[in-house]
């Protein structure tokens, strides 16, 4: 319970008891809400458990929930319904003495719920035989039936109980629930005949009509629709979709089975009910005399058939009355009035007595057969405190019982308060409360007392009636300080009393009850004449209800509050044998809202309930008290005395801890075994300053938990590495053991192998064959020639070396194919010029081998670097191939830069935009070169033709690339003529030149003295030509 106090300020505290103004009934609603609010409906009061309807599933009564609460101390955990019920079986169990649960409250506040959800726990937790199996399910299905013919819908509550009910649970030493037994108190039974507005009559008639099968109506003279039946129709809510009838009737059938009812007792006991129905449906008419009569006697026929007696008696024990006298007996007619008074009461009689007879049947399937000595658990669901609008003869009954209990509660506190201080050495004081014994005594006193002066107006000759009852009560208690009338009361008073009422001070507070209809109400008289007709029929139910023996016993019977009054005396003897606990229900909203919480509706319960009387007796001493044992263990840790653990006796470790916290001598008393603390605010700061060192001391756990984990989990970690890794060395060592015997194995057969490598196959040389033919294919791929020039390869083995000519052809005819497959059409024809440039120069001319790596290319210059004048000039032949070349005079040999430009027809010498010399090649006779490394090359032109100049002398970069496409633009064979020494050239038709070709120490071009030509080449003429470039520029 604890535990929960650091949440105070939004969820409460779980007891009223550490309320600071615990007088306060503004405190006590805030707490009561605020728990509301979060769901949390149950609140202790000491030992009293508070309950709050919260008209909703909570999902708090699962069987998780019931174990949790099995066997553990009261205040270990938030306060419940189970928590009660386990204390209670806990107590009977150790102490071996009997206990009752007293739960009370409104009407719709949920006693009923509370009391099965007790029956639950036991039947869950408890131990449990197969053989005592059948008492447990009788005793949990006693509930459903006694609710069909107890129960009935009100404004409300939809199922309010209409009697009290007390049932006493058996256990045997092992407590083991063994049996039962049930009591009754003041089954509502003008609700048969009668029910105002909103309310329905019991819920068995409802349901028997809509659950029940067809044949089974028609056999009772029934039908569905319950507005066919006076006694169900006054209400005109005889269908309330809140309700399934036909789903509790099925309930209700089904624990008839299990709770040992015959076909014979169910078959008369719906007889029964059913002539409830007909009774309320015969109409009376008045005749001539003023005499009652029945026109109609179809009801008294079925009432007659279901209940076994004549109709002829029936109906005249409906319409007359026998009076006795001493001598004679004398049959009258009864007026209009008095014969439905007398169907009524009937019908009252019948449902009363019958209810009786079904409460002792369901306690005869209960007993127990073995007459050992039993303890028992009792549970006492009875009306709480009423207070309507108009209250009559059931409202005061019920509120009397509410002041005999209230004044049980009281003095049970007290006196277990004052047992607990003196046992623990404590020094009682004596406690200021109001004692509501003068209230008892008040109704209950003989002679003087409220149902006494009502028992003699019911039998005192005269005309007596409800305002004579009035007059007698001011005459005779009037002077009472808690008794007030209209008559009695101040001007203020006087307002608000009629002139038929009567206000009683209750502990709860004023309630003003209307007389009319006491005196009739607790007469309740049955005629003799309809007694006797009662007495004679065959209905075995009744039969034992009507005792022939009644008829014998002329004294007056006892009225019904009397009877009401024995009843509570026995019932309190009952509770004051046993060790009580109780819960108090609280309905929060008369809509049955989830989550709405009333305060008017609330504070007027808390009043009428007595909560904050009892809490003021709880509280006049110590706020708080637990044993020192339970109270160490919590708070040891705010001491470093008593942390982690104390060595000595726990009131020592108590007082040492207190001593060091700081409490003040008036703040706690020591007691035996517990210590007392006098203010809450006392125990809040305690729990405050344990919630701050929880902290603290959580994280030094947590940290020592999480060390010890670690360790712990680091150890196993290293056992199961050490062994992995012991495991792991085995499999690598068996591995190497294995793979050296493969490899021994391997080794001696290759050995063999190379031994018999030069024989034919067989199995000695064969695996070394394979290896030798595998090593030798896989080596061979890095070393495979990449191009057709490579000639090297991997030298074979012996046995391959068929095989390794076979596959060097294959490389070789691949590598040719994927070359030829890659030349292009431009490649082939430039080494188709390669081929007649090495025809013509191969051997002949100096540099010729360095000029192969050079490739031919279409052309030198660009056409778009070309004059278009030139291009016009040459009637746009196609130009097949151009160069830059340097042309010499043919007489006095001076250098010019000229373009060579080739055709399909001619070549062209042109000087930008003019065409210097067309040489076609009709005309041409042959081109000459010298055998050295210069770039001279000369076109001979034919001397017939006598318009065409001489010979062209040009020097050339690309001499080889040049002459080769000329020699083939042409088609001339022996059209190349590279010469040693010296070549002649015709300056003009008729007149011829000379070039020189020598040798010397630098390149030189120049006309000697001779007036020659002389060309000096000393290296590659390649290499030479940017110096003859410069050399030009000079000239």
């Amino acid at each position: 319970m604890e535990g929960t106090l650091t949440a105070r300020d939004k969820v409460g505290v779980q007891d009223f008891v550490l309320l600071d103004a615990h007088t306060s009934e503004s405190a006590f609603m805030d707490n009561l809400r605020k728990r509301f609010s979060e769901n949390l409906i149950y609140t202790y009061i000491g030992t009293l458990l508070v309950s709050v309807n919260p008209y909703q599933e909570l999902g708090i009564y699962t069987m998780r929930q019931m174990e949790l609460y099995q066997g553990v101390n009261f205040f270990e955990l938030p306060p419940h319904v189970y928590a009660i019920a386990d204390n209670a079986y806990r107590m009977m169990c150790s102490e071996l003495n009997n206990h009752f649960i007293l739960i009370s409250g409104e009407s719709g506040a949920g006693k009923t719920e509370a009391s099965k959800k007790i029956l639950q726990y036991f039947a869950v937790t408890c131990p449990m035989t197969e053989s005592l199996q059948i008492a447990r399910d009788r005793l949990l299905l006693s509930n459903p039936v006694l609710e069909a013919f107890g129960n009935a819908r009100t404004p409300r509550n939809d199922n309010s109980s209409r009697f009290g009910k007390y049932m006493d649970i058996q256990f045997d030493f092992q407590g083991v629930p063994v049996g039962g037994h049930i009591i009754s108190y003041l089954i509502e039974k003008s609700r048969v005949v009668h029910q105002n507005q909103g309310e329905r009559n019991f819920h068995i008639f409802y349901q028997l009509l809509a659950g029940s099968e067809a044949d089974h109506l028609a056999y009772l003279g029934l039908e569905r629709d319950p507005q066919l039946y006076k006694y169900l129709s006054q209400d005109h809510c005889a269908k309330e979709s809140s309700v399934n009838d036909k789903n509790d009737w099925k309930t209700v059938s089904d624990a008839f089975s299990v709770i040992d009812f015959t076909e014979a007792d169910l078959q008369n006991l719906f007889g029964i009910i059913a002539s409830v129905l007909h009774l309320g449906n015969i109409r009376f008419q008045e005749d001539d005399q003023g005499c009652a009569t029945i026109p109609d006697t179809h009801e008294i026929k079925w009432i007659a058939k279901l209940l076994r007696v004549y109709p002829s008696v029936l109906l005249e024990a409906l319409t007359h009355r026998k009076i006795e006298t001493k001598t004679e007996e004398v049959v009258c007619p009864l007026t209009l009035e008095l014969s439905v008074y007398a169907r009524d009461a009937m019908a009252k009689a019948v449902y009363g007595r019958t209810f009786t007879w079904l409460v002792n049947k369901i306690n005869s399937s209960l007993v127990n057969k073995d007459f050992t000595q039993k303890t028992v658990i009792g549970l006492l669901d009875i009306y709480g405190f009423e207070v309507f609008d108009k209250n009559g003869f059931e409202q005061f009954c019920i509120n009397y019982c509410n002041e005999k209990l209230q004044q049980l509660l009281i003095e049970r506190t007290l006196k277990a308060e004052q047992a607990e201080y003196e046992t623990e050495g404590i020094e009682w004081e004596p406690i200021q409360y109001f004692n509501n014994k003068i209230i008892c005594d008040l109704v209950e006193e003989r002679h003087k007392g409220i149902i006494s002066i009502l028992d003699e107006e019911c039998i005192r000759p005269g005309p007596a009636t409800d305002l004579s009852f009035l007059e007698k009560l001011e005459e005779k208690v009037g002077k009472h300080a808690h008794f007030q009338t209209r008559k009695l009361a101040g001007p203020k008073g006087q307002k608000r009393i009629g002139w038929m009422e009567f206000r009683l001070f209750h502990y709860a507070g004023e309630v003003t009850y209307c007389t009319k209809g006491f005196l009739e109400k607790n007469n309740d008289l049955l005629y003799r004449h309809l007694k006797e007709a009662l007495c004679g029929c065959q209905n075995s139910i009744l039969r034992e209800c009507f005792l022939a023996a009644e008829l014998e016993n002329h004294r007056r019977p006892p009225t019904v509050g009397t009877q009401f009054k024995n009843s509570l005396s026995s019932l309190l003897e009952i509770l004051i044998s046993k060790e009580p606990s109780y819960i108090r229900c609280i309905k929060p909203n008369d809509r049955k809202e989830p989550s709405e919480f009333d305060d008017f509706l609330v504070r007027h319960q808390i009043k009428y309930l007595g909560l904050m009387e009892h809490l003021r007796v709880r509280r006049a001493g110590f706020a708080y008290q637990r044993k020192y044992e339970h109270f160490l263990q919590r708070y040891k840790s705010l001491c470093p005395d008593t942390w982690p653990h104390w060595p000595g006796p726990p009131g020592e470790g108590v007082e040492r801890l207190i001593k060091y916290i700081g409490y003040k001598p008036e703040e706690y008393k020591l007691g035996k075994t517990k210590i007392f603390i006098r203010f809450p605010r006392t125990l809040f700061a305690t729990e405050d300053a344990f919630e701050f060192s929880k902290h603290q001391l959580v994280s030094r756990i947590q940290a020592t938990y999480k060390g010890c984990l670690e360790r712990r989990e680091y150890l196993k970690k290293r056992e199961a590495a050490t062994r992995l890794e012991a495991h792991w060395r085995g499999a690598l060592a068996r591995k190497e053991v294995r793979r050296r015997k493969w490899a021994v194995q391997i080794i001696r057969k290759f050995i063999n192998g190379f031994i018999n490598r030069h024989q034919p196959l067989s199995p000695n040389n064969e695996e070394f064959l394979v290896f030798v033919r595998k090593n030798y294919i896989l080596n061979l791929r890095y070393h495979i020639p990449k191009n057709v020039l490579d000639k090297s390869w991997l030298q074979p083995p012996g046995i391959l070396e068929n095989a390794s000519d076979l596959l060097r052809k294959m490389c070789t005819r691949n590598l040719v194919r994927k070359y030829c497959c890659g030349v292009t059409a431009e490649w082939t024809a430039m080494m188709q010029q390669k081929v007649v440039a090495s025809e013509i120069f191969r051997g002949k001319k100096e540099g010729y081998a360095e000029s192969l790596n050079q490739p031919f290319v279409n052309t030198r210059i660009d056409e778009g670097d070309i004059n278009p004048k030139v291009l016009q000039l040459m009637d746009s032949e196609k130009i097949q191939y151009s160069v830059p070349v340097i042309k010499y005079d043919r007489k006095g040999f001076k250098p010019r830069q000229r373009q060579l430009i080739l055709t399909q027809k001619a070549a062209y010498v042109v000087e930008l935009a003019k065409i210097k010399q067309k040489i076609e090649y009709s005309a041409l006779k042959g081109v000459s070169t010298s055998s050295l490394s210069d770039g001279i090359l000369v076109i001979h032109v034919s001397p017939e033709n006598k318009k065409k100049k001489g010979d062209a002398i040009l020097l050339c970069e690309h001499v080889f690339e040049v002459v080769t496409k000329l020699a083939m633009l042409v088609k001339k064979e022996n059209l190349v003529n590279v010469v040693q020494g010296s070549l002649q050239f015709y300056i003009t038709p008729g007149k011829e030149g000379t070039i020189v070709f020598d040798t010397g120490p630098e390149e030189q071009i120049y006309k000697d003295k001779n007036g020659q030509l002389t060309v000096m080449p000393s290296f590659s003429w390649l290499a030479a030509w940017p110096r003859l470039q410069n050399f030009r520029s000079q000239i």
